[in-house]
């Protein structure tokens, strides 16, 4: 019965060491004896990053040894001003990171490394002594009670391209509120087209001059700076889905069904899929879409994802200057373009 007992002990001790010996492995590739934390980039597909959550102290440098198992990646602090990197198989990267504030700070691949790239996302959990993280204001999407799942086709579209230039000579007869940031962000273009139908003023003027003065508030509530910034976040994050031309047809949708926005169910928190599987998006150069929507509502879908699509949430990730910058970009696939035939 001893030898037996012993003989028993002996198995457990074996195969306790060999569960322990992987896991102690990976603590020590992790943390090394230098505090460096070793953080591996590899597809979604194939684990993702290996560290989902890393913590920090305030004002305590954080240096990353960064390397990928497969693909090229990136790495990118949302948020931030902090240079990407790009991120070679088999080659090491080293970066140090210092946060001054307490908070949670999204790290993330910036390459388009396969369809679900999007997932390549982690923690950078930033605590410090007696220090509270200050809570972001809250969209304004929120603050309106914008439902951002509700069908928002554009009632009307203009019948020919539109001229802001144009537009700019009927300045004198708009109202005040025309002019407000308030309005233009509140209010879609369609909208705002159909209140200024009804203003005394304007009743002489043809539908195409109504949508020329559109079409100028809108230049009015942007710079080119702006524009050229929100065609690079463009290009950068979302053409991949999006298409080059906002059509709708990237690399990473081709072959799947068209989107339908009366079957999806994305619900009202932040989330990472949609549950009805990817399909490819709205054709954004079709007026018909985009001239439906506010500004506030469009912040609404960047920040908290969904519609049903598969559309990852970006309010980790852009700052509210880029999430402008990229609505400004957006809305120059809807002007100066006619609605296609659906048939």
């Amino acid at each position: 019965m001893k030898k037996e007992l012993l003989a028993r002990l002996i198995i457990i001790l074996f195969i306790s060491l060999a569960i322990a010996i992987p896991v102690i492995g990976r603590l020590k590739l992790s943390v090394n004896h230098n505090n460096v934390v070793e953080l591996h980039a590899r597809m979604p597909e194939n684990g993702g990053w290996s560290l989902s959550t890393i913590e920090v102290k305030a004002g305590k440098p954080l240096k990353l040894h960064i390397t990928s198992d497969d693909v090229m990646h990136g790495f990118s602090i949302g948020k931030s001003d902090q240079p990407a990197l790009e991120i070679t198989p088999g080659e090491f990267v080293d970066t140090t990171l210092i946060f001054d504030t307490p908070g949670r700070y999204t790290f993330y691949c910036d390459r388009w490394c396969g369809p679900n790239h999007w997932r390549m996302r982690g923690t950078i959990v930033v605590t410090g002594d007696n220090q509270t993280s200050q809570p972001e204001p809250q969209p304004l999407f929120l603050k309106l009670g914008i439902d951002i799942d509700s069908p928002s086709d554009a009632e009307t579209i203009p019948s020919k391209p539109v001229s802001a230039e144009n537009g700019a000579k009927f300045q004198h007869l708009l109202p005040e509120y025309a002019l407000q940031r308030d309005t233009y962000n509140a209010t879609s273009p369609a909208k705002l087209w159909m209140r200024l139908r009804k203003e005394s003023t304007l009743a002489n003027l043809p539908d195409s001059d109504l949508w020329d003065i559109i079409a100028w508030i809108w230049q009015q509530n942007t710079t080119n700076d702006q524009v050229i910034n929100g065609q690079e976040i463009f290009a950068k994050n979302c053409a991949a889905c999006h298409g080059e031309t906002g059509e709708g047809d990237g690399v990473m949708v081709r072959g799947l069904p068209v989107w339908d926005p009366g079957n999806h169910n994305s619900g009202n928190v932040m989330h990472e899929a949609t549950g009805e599987g990817l399909v490819r998006p709205p054709d954004f150069t079709d007026p018909i879409h985009l001239l439906g929507v506010s500004p506030a509502l469009l912040e609404g879908k960047i920040i908290r994802g969904g519609m049903g699509t598969g559309m990852p949430y970006w309010g980790p990730i852009f700052t509210n200057q880029q999430i402008d910058s990229l609505i400004s970009y957006l809305y120059t696939f809807a002007w100066n373009t006619r609605a296609k035939n659906s048939n």
